[in-house]
């Protein structure tokens, strides 16, 4: 048995043959910068990106282009979105499952006493219920936060139901899509989302170094960008553009991600979210049904793919997580995330502060040997 890659939820590690060739045919024929030149090499990396935008809006069933904006990664997305639309005295509503990329731009600027937040403490499990999100809305609520899915336990967040409040209230509504892009259907009009937040090297299948959101018109002209520079416009202008998604685009565009973030998407498409859902899942069953079979692993989180993503946390054994972690890797070649996971809220929340959880994620490209061996192992160790 080869190198068993068991942390998906942090990154994709195989990706797409697609994606790879893409990333070269930039390097080698194109190599310039969108934006930034009449010549042919610009125009066809601008006509790259006009590309991607439509693959992403096509994705997330967004109708406009210009609402599809580009970053470094979804920690990016995030503070321009969080940074850009809040105020003095604005609330804002989170849940206690969310990650650092959320949860430090909030702890900031409520230390700075710019806004408060209301942290709604999800169950045991990881679960969230949409009614303690409404009873926390106040006359001040600007925006309710979510993400998707936990990256911890894997439980998912009810979106369709928190989307439907923040709609009547009339509410800004902004989720994390980083653990589900790529293997739920998210639609963008469906949820009543204002700003989707997205990355683009995990179950998206991109190259590291991309993400990026889409946002409302609403929402996206009350914003301020977090970031201001060239855009390769209105550069006679000293003030930002206003307009998308120059507004929120400032520098030079990572065009080989981006070139390599379309071609993981299209795979996907090619394959099917369904298919790689359903691969993912059946792969998932068998796990969770080893994993219970072992007496000595307790696992976090729902326990169950109807309410959860493949990615399963564990404790319990007399070793040391972190040590098992690497015990697995070092004699085995079985990679797993022990620890906190960037998120010490969700850890309070389902009772594995401050040691943790060994974390197992599952990817389109593990195979059923791969979870049969790994299951092997646990029991043998353990």
């Amino acid at each position: 048995m080869g190198k068993i890659y068991l942390d998906n939820a942090a990154t994709s590690r195989n990706k797409p043959e697609t994606v790879k060739k893409a990333i070269l045919n930039y390097y080698e024929n194109i190599g310039c910068s969108p934006g930034r030149g009449g010549y042919e090499d610009s125009l066809q990396a601008g006509r790259l990106i006009i590309e991607a935008r439509k693959t992403i809006a096509d994705l997330f069933n967004i109708d406009d282009l210009k609402q599809i904006i580009f970053t470094h990664n979804i920690t990016y997305a995030l503070n321009i979105g969080i940074k850009g639309i809040l105020k003095k005295r604005d609330h804002v509503i989170t849940s206690t499952m969310e990650h650092n990329s959320v949860l430090r731009p909030l702890n900031s600027l409520e230390k700075k006493g710019i806004i408060n937040v209301d942290y709604i403490k999800c169950d045991e499990k990881g679960r969230l219920d949409p009614e303690k999100v409404e009873a926390a809305i106040n006359k001040n609520t600007k925006l309710i936060i979510l993400t998707h899915a936990s990256n911890v336990s894997g439980a998912l967040m009810p979106v369709k139901e928190v989307g439907e409040v923040a709609s009547k209230n009339n509410i800004y509504f902004m989720i994390d899509t980083a653990q589900t892009a790529g293997i739920y259907d998210i639609n963008f009009k469906r949820l009543k989302v204002d700003f989707l937040a997205f990355t683009g090297h995990k179950a998206l299948m991109g190259p590291t170094g991309t993400g990026g959101f889409a946002v409302s018109k609403k929402m996206a002209a009350e914003m301020e960008p977090l970031i201001e520079g060239g855009t390769g416009s209105k550069s006679d202008q000293e003030e930002q553009p206003d307009f998308l998604p120059d507004k929120f685009e400032s520098g030079t565009m990572n065009t080989m991600g981006i070139s390599g973030l379309k071609a993981g998407i299209e795979f996907i498409k090619k394959i099917g979210i369904k298919k790689i859902r359903e691969h993912e899942h059946q792969l998932g069953k068998v796990f969770l049904e080893g994993l219970n079979k072992i007496a000595e692993i307790k696992i976090i989180g729902p326990g169950n793919l109807r309410e959860q993503i493949p990615t399963f946390s564990i404790t319990g054994g007399a070793k040391d997580l972190g040590q098992l972690s690497f015990e697995l890797d070092d004699k085995y070649n079985i990679m797993t995330r022990s620890g906190l996971h960037c998120a010490p809220f969700a850890h309070k929340t389902l009772g594995t502060y401050p040691e943790g959880s060994l974390r197992f994620s599952i990817g389109y490209f593990n195979t059923l040997p791969e979870i049969e061996f790994t299951l092997d192992v646990l029991k043998n160790i353990l």
